[in-house]
């Protein structure tokens, strides 16, 4: 487990695992009043925490699976990732994909934060990639003869 400095300027209890396997920490909305998510309508919800990764580490914004199958209400850019060097307050851009109004309250769980250990690459030019069994077949080619 790694420990992770935050600043908590929420109105709201730190991120919880929900349970003990879970994957993603609860994001709440830090808001004073409700916000209206129209249909197709995408908004900056803040959370009011701040957070310091260490290097060669990423935090993970992603949806709350129980709003995008019962409202429709998904992270836009998902996942979102935090890196390392930023320092702000985490925001969610929620977008709403249903045709219906829907409400965000203050210190609703909106989306879940996922860490990830990540590795930095370099470019090799090459003339010539290495030969697979896929080669250069596309989108929807897998898994086909």
């Amino acid at each position: 487990m790694i420990k992770v400095p935050i600043i908590n300027n929420s109105h709201y209890e730190l991120p919880l695992y929900s349970t003990y396997q879970s994957a993603g920490l609860d994001l709440r909305a830090n808001i004073l009043e409700e916000i209206t998510l129209q249909s197709f309508e995408r908004k900056l919800i803040p959370t009011g925490l701040s957070i310091a990764i260490s290097e060669g580490y990423e935090a993970q914004v992603r949806p709350r699976s129980g709003l995008s199958i019962k409202h429709g209400i998904t992270v836009l850019n998902s996942p979102g990732t935090i890196d390392s060097d930023y320092r702000g307050d985490i925001g969610v851009i929620l977008i709403n994909l249903s045709k219906e109004t829907y409400k965000i309250n203050p210190g609703d769980r909106i989306a879940q934060l996922v860490f990830a250990k990540y590795q930095k690459i370099e470019w090799e030019i090459v003339s010539k990639l290495p030969d697979s069994n896929r080669g250069k077949l596309g989108f929807g080619s897998t898994g086909k003869k």
